[in-house]
């Protein structure tokens, strides 16, 4: 009798065994693995390291053909090609940049990163050095050394492979405007060529406190004669060809309309003098015939002040602050004059050409929190957030923020300020489930049972959105119901706007975000203005900054509306503006410790970091 075991998992694991097991059988050298962990064990078993790494460093390129670059990671990170030979380092580090960029692996790059030299691209055959070229600055921005990236194009500009000068020239600009300040002054020190040294010049005298529109398109061109032989002289950057001529560009009469009566008078006057206060700071402007008018928002139906302001030809209208009347606004079809909405619309809602959006919004806070989390890998989280339609906001911008970055909202939870606070901490930390799980035992087994409750062990951090009051006494809480080592994240609702040790040393550990005008070292414009005005501290501080830079951005609408990635430094953050004219902020970053907020790197910690503030709290 015949027997056949055509489908038997017994000759099956007998076929694996002699696959895996009799490796002196298999030719590496022309062999094709059908996984990855096919090739990662017959390497591994290959007493010969050069033929085992050739092997491993062919079979990753052909997943990579194939679109697989999660085998190809699998592979090239494995033990057998912990360290390349010589001879195949640069064929390693070629494969290992494509699949970390594709795989937008920010750990893996940094690891690379470290390897690399801004000419690295160039030890490549001449069809190759463009492809790894684009590779080594792409790994560098993921691993978050722009200045490195910044650097291989300059690089690639001055050896020919490089078509594109302009666009070029522009990456260059956007990379060493994210590089930190104490990197730009570390690295000046330390690096020697013309080209370099050239760049480093033009970034840091575009950096200095201070500078107007008509002082930065002077120092431009100041630059451009003292460097008439850079690469950057002939071809500036297209933000700073568009900053030469703002000055022609500017509004020479600007309507603000702002509540200057009623429930939002406070609210209104704190917007107009900072806002007033940034057009008497401008040395620039007194050169200008520039006009501001004052419209009262509330004396009067939007529709018919509209009209009013129209009748006063204004080159630019700032406001209304009102979401209503913005919604109105917008109606309008098409718009004679260009808005700077001090507010923004809703989602559903379309902005019609020239219609541009500027607040402080929750958005801009949640977004910048959720990149926080996941750059320092903290992508699982517990919420809480205020109970009405703020904190529902909050929520859903914190939602969308963190998917994006592959994270998630594991449990949130509402609360209001009357509640009691033990109960939404214990929820919130799933200490209420695990008593009820007790409970459950103790029903079916019918016995006493001894038991300590347990937190919920798969969140990594915690984001307290919650003013000072409610946040001071939920922080102890946390510690209470075994929370302690969750790091806590916060935006600017946190912080009332003036150290106050005494009362916040309960929140010692927490991270929050908010504006330079609050947290900011050495600000000679909050200086100055406080000199006029009296200390602004609190929302009203904010609001006083928000007017600030509705003038700087109504002057530089140009900039930021035509120039991709183009930025301004303002008293509320970095500013930039999306595709639709929505004006979006990148704030600083601070931590109580020993009750007073303490300067942080605005991002996580990474190669391209300042020091923390001068060891003295935030006043």
């Amino acid at each position: 009798m015949t027997k056949t075991f055509q489908n038997s998992p017994v000759v099956a694991a007998l076929l694996a065994a002699t696959l895996l097991g009799g490796c002196a059988s298999i030719n590496l050298e022309t062999h094709t693995p059908l996984s990855a962990s096919e090739a990662v064990t017959l390497a591994a078993d290959e007493s010969d390291q050069a033929l085992a790494q050739s092997y491993l460093l062919r079979s990753a390129g052909r997943f990579q053909q194939s679109g697989d670059h999660a085998a190809a990671r699998q592979i090239l990170l494995s033990p057998a090609l912990t360290n390349p030979l010589p001879q195949f380092n640069d064929q390693y580090l070629l494969l290992a940049m494509a699949s970390a960029v594709e795989l937008n692996d920010s750990n893996w790059a940094e690891q690379l990163a470290d390897t690399l030299s801004p000419s690295q691209y160039q030890n490549y055959e001449d069809d190759l050095t463009t492809r790894a070229g684009g590779l080594q600055t792409s790994t560098y921005l993921l691993a978050r050394r722009p200045l490195d990236a910044a650097l291989t194009w300059m690089v690639m500009l001055d050896s020919g492979i490089i078509g594109d000068i302009q666009g070029t020239q522009d990456k260059i600009w956007q990379a060493l405007k994210q590089t930190s300040d104490a990197t730009l002054a570390s690295e000046a020190q330390r690096l020697v060529g013309y080209t370099p040294q050239g760049w480093l010049e033009l970034a840091a005298i575009m950096r200095e406190p201070g500078t107007t529109l008509d002082s930065q398109g002077r120092r431009i061109r100041e630059w451009q004669y003292n460097w008439t032989s850079h690469p950057a002289a002939a071809t500036l950057p297209s933000e700073l060809q568009l900053i030469t001529t703002l000055a022609q560009q500017r509004p020479e009469h600007i309507a603000l309309a702002l509540p200057l009566s009623g429930p939002l008078a406070k609210a209104g006057e704190a917007i107009r003098d900072g806002f007033l206060s940034a057009f008497y700071q401008d040395d620039s402007s007194q050169d200008s015939e520039i006009e501001i008018t004052v419209f009262d928002t509330n004396a009067t139906p939007f529709g018919e002040l509209y009209q009013k302001i129209l009748a006063a030809s204004p080159d630019l209208i700032v406001g209304p602050l009102i979401k209503d009347s913005l919604t109105e606004l917008s109606q309008q079809q098409p718009l004679p004059v260009p808005v700077l909405a001090l507010n923004y619309l809703p989602e559903t809602a379309a902005a019609p050409d020239r219609f541009y959006q500027f607040g402080l919004g929750a958005e801009d806070e949640a977004r910048q929190i959720a990149a926080r989390l996941h750059a320092e890998q903290k992508d699982q989280v517990l919420a809480l957030f205020p109970d009405g339609d703020w904190g529902n906001r909050f929520e859903q911008a914190l939602n969308a923020a963190l998917a994006e970055q592959g994270g998630q909202i594991l449990h949130s939870v509402r609360f209001l300020n009357a509640e009691d606070l033990r109960t939404v901490t214990a929820d919130l930390l799933g200490i209420n489930t695990s008593r009820q799980r007790a409970i459950t035992i103790e029903q079916t087994i019918g016995l006493n049972v001894e038991f300590e409750p347990r937190r919920r062990q798969d969140a990594d951090a915690i984001v307290m959105v919650a003013p000072p009051t409610i946040a001071r006494q939920f922080k102890p809480l946390f510690a209470f119901y075994f929370g302690g080592d969750l790091p806590v994240y916060a935006p600017s609702l946190i912080y009332e706007g003036d150290a106050a040790p005494s009362r916040d040393r309960d929140l010692n550990g927490v991270l929050f975000t908010d504006i330079p005008w609050i947290l900011g070292d050495d600000n000679p414009f909050r200086n100055e203005s406080m000199q006029a005005f009296g200390a602004f501290g609190g929302q009203l501080g904010r609001l006083f900054a928000m007017g600030a830079d509705a003038y700087q951005i109504g002057n530089r609408l140009a900039l930021l509306d035509q120039v991709d990635n183009a930025s301004l430094e303002g008293q509320t953050g970095r500013l930039s503006m999306t595709a639709d004219g929505k004006v979006q902020r990148e704030q600083h970053w601070a931590q109580f410790q020993n009750g007073v907020p303490m300067r942080l790197d605005d991002t996580a910690p990474t190669h391209d970091t300042e020091a923390p503030a001068d060891g003295t709290g935030t006043q």
